[in-house]
């Protein structure tokens, strides 16, 4: 049986990382996956860039993200800044552009990518993933 903390046997939460530049999507990506040792069975996706391969965001790369990520657990979506919000938003809104069960998750990009990928990693379910990812703000580093 599964609870809200266990990931459902489909398998582990995805999780997508945007931002503004795929640069930094990627290097994300990596830390948290390299922070998170034996990771390995946790699909995470960058999806950073414009549509033309500049900085921005690009809807249809986070869509193509997510659904690559998705095990049918659910997929938590990471963003850096303000336009990257309101783009995964309105993917949202529009309901089928993004798998069932995508959420949107209030965390800093960075340590909260590295708590969703290690709590995805201990077998947490889609809501221990938001909390750990958004607990990461509590953070202090002075």
């Amino acid at each position: 049986m599964t609870g809200a903390g266990t990931a459902k046997a489909g398998g582990p939460v995805g999780i997508v990382l945007v931002s503004h530049s795929a640069q930094v999507a990627a290097a994300v990506v990596e830390l948290a996956r390299g922070l998170a040792g034996g990771a390995a069975g946790v699909p995470v996706a960058a999806a950073g860039g414009g549509p033309d391969g500049g900085l921005g965001t690009d809807a249809e790369l986070i869509a193509r993200a997510a659904h690559e990520v998705d095990r049918g657990a659910g997929v938590a979506v990471l963003v850096d800044l303000g336009s990257a919000v309101l783009t995964v938003k309105a993917l949202l809104a529009e309901g089928d552009e993004l798998p069932e069960g995508t959420r949107l998750v209030d965390a800093p990009l960075v340590e909260g990518a590295v708590a969703a990928v290690v709590t995805a990693a201990a077998g947490g379910g889609l809501e221990a993933v938001e909390a750990a990812a958004s607990e990461a703000y509590q953070y202090r580093k002075a």
